[in-house]
């Protein structure tokens, strides 16, 4: 695992950026938390001019909000993936990355296929047996409780990048 071949980070959803839990409101919409550590870390690498995807098979509006309040452009958020290495050669097109540039989190088996083509496939340390088998790097930390801010942010230190600048920050978000 060469940390400093990375140049852009794409996840799931469910038990990745959230703990897995979902709630359903009356409108039937499926609503998740987020940690918001995982957020900020999401920022940081977005305002380092890493490119950031969501590819999920979750198909909440509010999932496309969140990831835009993270700094995740629109566009690079995946909705309703059921086979998510198409949308996962979108992301890399559209920013001429090759696959092992990219690092992808992901806690279940329809993360597999893209866990092994990219450069650096993560995982919560409650992701299913299969996936744990085949990470590169199995997060301390849960799903939803910190495993991106822990990849993010380790990868950012690795390349000198985990600076913040208030003032860049601010007008940035």
């Amino acid at each position: 695992m060469n940390l400093n071949q990375i140049k852009a980070f794409a996840f799931d959803i469910d038990g990745v950026a959230t703990d897995g839990g979902v709630f359903c409101n009356g409108d039937g919409d499926l609503l998740r938390t987020y940690d918001a550590k995982d957020g900020f870390a999401i920022r940081m690498a977005v305002m380092h001019g890493y490119p950031v995807a969501v590819i999920t098979g979750g198909s909440s509006e509010s999932i496309r909000k969140r990831m835009i309040t993270s700094g995740v452009k629109a566009e690079d958020v995946f909705l309703h993936c059921r086979d998510k290495r198409e949308q996962f050669a979108i992301f890399c097109e559209r920013y001429k990355l090759q696959p092992e540039e990219v690092m992808y989190f992901g806690d279940d088996v329809p993360d597999i296929d893209l866990m092994v083509a990219c450069g650096c496939g993560v995982c919560p340390s409650d992701a299913v047996e299969e996936v744990k088998a085949i990470a590169d790097w199995v997060s301390g930390y849960p799903g939803g409780k910190g495993c991106l801010r822990n990849a993010i942010e380790t990868t950012l230190r690795v390349q000198g990048k985990w600076e913040f600048n208030p003032v860049q920050y601010k007008a940035k978000f």
